[in-house]
């Protein structure tokens, strides 16, 4: 097992990594401070973990919730089921959320550990590689609103993460790629060597070799966990973590979500980050070429819908939460490892870069 600490002070938490956890109550049966806990899960995950982490809470005031699977479940609608079965079952404020599941899941349940009775702790217990890489640390909970990706939300930090490895094994090929997207944002944006080795480890990362994968982990969670210790709110720094999802998002809300998944949303709007990065001199084309050869080689997408035109892209990122004043703000590149929040990309060279890279009918 690898352990690594968000470093917030005294709302600290570990990340726990390796195989079999959750058949590991120790690890985070102790962050659950009271003596009553609700399990939200998913109707994938349910009948494959959700005995396994019940089995774990012998003794307490345990209770469960299955939501439908997908993000287009991520809404107020399917937020509001929680909060009938907390206060149907009585909840109080020592209460705890277990969140089991994928980024869908753990956005949720903590958004509902944020509001209910003015907050009450919650634990991740993600279950895919996108969540155990990054949804599932750094405290940010949201839904989805029709006109804009993850806009009703808070920050909540977890007690404690916890990511079985072991989880894997029964992700579809999809969204094993989809987590690998998140991945490869960690090299992008401030850890150039950590690029190098996801390059060098493609076919074992493609294979899923479960040393190779777990590494992966603990190298995203390790670069994560400095941005937040340094940026809990996402006044400054923290923005870069958002590399290529100021396109991606427009993607996702444009097609409806759940029609392409957040990674491969994700993997598009990288890609189109550092062609706009090289049109604007920052960044040699060959970069964009490596990108792409990257993405390609773990099945990621590399074009946009062929129907989402400059004007429709630039509607979808006008809503994007890094919008402040009218003024839209991009996480680019200055070099492999060196991104930066700008807003001094040209509106020409945007939509140069988005007429290059939507797909063909």
């Amino acid at each position: 097992m690898r352990t690594l600490d968000v470093d917030l002070g005294e709302r600290s938490y570990p990340i726990h990594i390796g195989a079999g956890l959750l058949r590991q109550p120790e690890l985070w049966r102790p962050h659950i401070r009271g003596h009553q806990a609700l399990v939200v899960t998913s109707s994938v995950v349910a009948p494959l973990y959700l005995d396994t982490v019940m089995a774990g809470l012998e003794g307490l005031q345990a209770d469960s919730v299955v939501l439908p699977d997908g993000e287009a479940h991520k809404t107020l609608e399917q937020l509001s089921t929680l909060f009938d079965h907390l206060l149907e079952r009585r909840h109080n404020r020592t209460t705890t959320l277990l969140a089991l599941g994928g980024g869908v899941v753990g956005d949720m349940t903590g958004f509902a550990a944020a509001a209910y009775q003015r907050g009450v702790a919650f634990i991740q217990l993600p279950t895919t590689l996108l969540a155990q890489v990054d949804s599932s640390v750094g405290g940010k909970t949201a839904v989805n609103h029709a006109l804009g990706k993850n806009m009703i939300g808070a920050f909540h930090q977890p007690r404690c993460v916890v990511a079985d490895t072991d989880t894997l094994s029964t992700l579809p090929p999809r969204e094993f790629a989809a987590g690998l997207a998140e991945v490869i944002k960690y090299g992008l944006i401030g850890d150039a060597a950590f690029y190098d080795w996801i390059e060098a480890h493609c076919k074992a990362l493609s294979d899923q070799r479960p040393e190779v994968v777990a590494e992966a982990i603990e190298r995203s969670c390790h670069n994560k966990a400095i941005v937040v210790a340094s940026d809990e709110r996402e006044a400054g720094r923290r923005a870069v973590l958002n590399l290529g999802h100021t396109f991606g998002h427009a993607i996702e809300t444009d097609t409806g979500y759940g029609e392409w998944l957040h990674g491969e949303a994700v993997a598009t709007g990288m890609l189109m980050a550092l062609d706009l990065s090289a049109r604007m001199g920052w960044l040699a084309a060959a970069e964009v070429a490596r990108l792409r050869r990257l993405l390609e080689a773990f099945g990621l997408p590399v074009r946009a819908p062929e129907h989402m035109t400059a004007e429709r892209f630039l509607e979808r990122m006008a809503l994007d939460k890094k919008v402040v004043d009218g003024q839209l703000r991009l996480v680019l590149l200055q070099g492999i490892g060196e991104a930066v929040l700008t807003t001094e990309a040209p509106l020409d060279l945007v939509r140069a870069t988005i007429a290059a890279h939507r797909a063909p009918a």
